[in-house]
């Protein structure tokens, strides 16, 4: 028998450069050795945080195609479909969490930075629609680099038709969360990012719209070392609440029983 580890089961930790054991990082993806957090799969973000096996996928509407013929769009669409196993960078879908039924939508930054894009855009708004119909709570798992360059205008005009549809969404008085995770930039954090009923974010999440080297570039000052970050946004009022991954589910089930009607316990 090999005394070599198992192939692909360590890690380097981006932000402390320690080699991390893939059991070290479970089950919450963070570095035991500077407390730094993963970028999670939506997969990954679902298993974590809905009820096991009540997770009902809704299928997107639309497939990305490259239809302003951008160079080299549908190369890279092709490869972050092989590397995720994705058709897009977001996930929608109905599941419990705490019992509770939810409407979810997952964004994930594996898949080209989980760039705002109009298949994206439609998915957000198919998953609103759906909410509004069953009149259940919703929630979005926000990471994004921002909107998507292979498909210009259209991507920036998402912005615009998702809050154009969001006056119908508080009009059913049903709760919505927005978890802002790591990165949460451009055109997704000028938009729906800070829209919902509660604004949590995920510790040390970089949020904002500009990303720090532009700004530095722009205004020739360095940026402080917590620019941007989740802690620093609460400071300044932009989220509700800091919330770290491992009590994620449980801030979001307190806060589901609570527009429930139920009593509040935890």
């Amino acid at each position: 028998m090999s005394h070599m580890p198992e192939k692909n089961s360590w890690q380097v930790c981006q932000h402390c450069g320690k080699h991390v054991h893939d059991l070290q990082w479970a089950p919450d993806f963070r570095c035991p050795f500077c407390g730094v957090l993963q970028r999670l799969t939506a997969d990954q973000r679902l298993k974590i945080t809905v009820d096991a096996g009540s997770w009902q996928k809704i299928d997107l509407k639309f497939q990305t195609t490259n239809f302003l013929n951008f160079p080299g769009y549908s190369e890279k669409l092709k490869r972050a479909k092989t590397t995720t196993d994705d058709e897009e960078a977001i996930k929608i879908g109905i599941a419990n969490i705490g019992g509770f039924p939810v409407a979810m939508g997952v964004m994930d930054s594996h898949f080209m930075m989980g760039t705002l894009n109009t298949t994206v855009g439609s998915a957000i708004k198919q998953i609103m629609q759906i909410a509004i119909e069953q009149q259940l709570p919703l929630i979005f798992f926000v990471a994004s680099g921002g909107a998507r360059m292979q498909e210009g205008i259209f991507s920036l005009l998402q912005m615009n038709t998702i809050l154009n549809q969001w006056p119908d969404l508080e009009r059913t008085k049903h709760v919505v969360i927005n978890v802002l995770t790591d990165p949460t930039m451009g055109g997704v954090s000028a938009s729906f990012g800070f829209k919902a009923d509660y604004v949590l974010a995920e510790d040390h999440a970089q949020i904002g719209f500009a990303g720090k080297r532009v700004i530095g570039q722009t205004t020739h000052e360095k940026p402080a070392e917590n620019f941007q970050t989740a802690e620093d946004l609460l400071t300044h009022g932009l989220v509700d609440q800091v919330v770290a991954r491992e009590n994620m589910r449980t801030k979001l089930i307190t806060l589901l029983r609570l527009h429930s009607g139920d009593d509040v316990h935890d």
